[in-house]
C-alpha cells in the first residue's frame, strides 16, 4: 500500500490499523482542523449489554475559534474523570477475554497520568498498541495540511457518521452470542480477543478497494 496518510484516533478502528499494518510508511495529519463525530476522541467497543463509545471530553473554545482549531491544538477538558471511568468500562467489558490480563500492564498507565492535549494521548496510545501488535512501521507527521496528498489518502476512515462499508473477516468476540458480530470496533477488541494472532489478522485484510 505505500505510505499512507491517516488521522491520529484514540485507539483507533481496526480497519485503520489494517492499513498501518500494510503500509510501508504512515503519515499522520496533525495540521487538520479538529472536527466533532470522528474516532479522534472516542472509540467504540464491545460490552455485555452491546456496543459502547467511549468519548474523551474535549476543552471546547468558542464556536468560531473551534472550527480554526488545530487537531494537534486540543486540549482535553480534565475536570471530569473520564480516564476512571474509561478504564473501568475497558476492564468491565474486557476481564474475561482471552488477552485482557496478557495487556492490562501496559495500557491501565495510560488512563492514570493526566494528559492535556488529545495529541500527546494518542501518541501514548499508539506507541503501546504498535508495540502490543508487534508491528513496526515508519511514522511521521505531516508538515502542512493539504485538501488532496500525494501519500494513498486514508483521512476519512475515524469519521463516525461514514463508516467504510468494507468486508472485515469476522474473528471470536466475547459477547457475540448476545449482540452478533459488531465490526470495525476499537483495535482494542481485536488485541483483547486475539492477542498475538492479531497482526496476522490484520496483514490478510483485503484493503483493495481503500484509497
Amino acid at each position: 500500500m505505500n505510505t499512507i496518510l491517516i488521522q491520529p484516533a484514540y485507539c483507533g478502528p481496526i480497519i485503520q490499523y489494517a492499513a498501518m499494518a500494510q503500509a510501508d510508511a504512515v503519515v499522520l495529519e496533525v495540521f487538520d482542523n479538529y472536527q466533532k463525530q470522528s474516532y479522534r476522541n472516542r472509540m467504540r467497543i464491545a460490552t455485555a449489554t452491546g456496543q459502547l463509545t467511549l468519548t474523551i471530553p474535549i476543552l471546547h473554545r468558542s464556536d468560531s475559534a473551534q472550527r480554526h482549531q488545530l487537531t494537534q491544538e486540543v486540549r482535553i477538558e480534565n475536570q471530569f474523570k473520564w480516564q476512571r471511568n474509561h478504564w473501568r468500562s475497558l476492564k468491565t467489558a474486557y476481564q474475561t477475554s482471552p488477552y485482557f490480563e496478557y495487556y492490562e500492564d501496559e495500557f491501565e498507565p495510560l488512563y492514570h497520568t493526566q494528559w492535556e492535549l488529545l495529541s500527546d494521548f494518542h501518541t501514548a496510545c499508539r506507541a503501546v498498541i504498535l508495540e502490543a501488535l508487534q508491528l513496526e512501521v515508519p511514522l511521521s507527521s505531516s508538515t502542512e495540511y493539504f485538501r488532496t496528498s500525494e501519500q494513498t489518502d486514508l483521512r476519512q476512515l475515524i469519521n463516525c457518521k461514514r463508516e467504510p462499508n468494507y468486508p472485515l473477516p469476522a474473528y471470536h468476540q466475547l459477547f457475540e452470542d448476545k449482540h452478533g458480530y459488531l465490526k470495525n470496533l476499537s483495535i482494542l477488541d481485536l488485541l483483547f480477543n486475539q492477542g498475538p494472532s492479531a497482526l496476522s489478522y490484520l496483514e490478510k485484510i483485503d484493503l483493495s478497494g481503500l484509497g
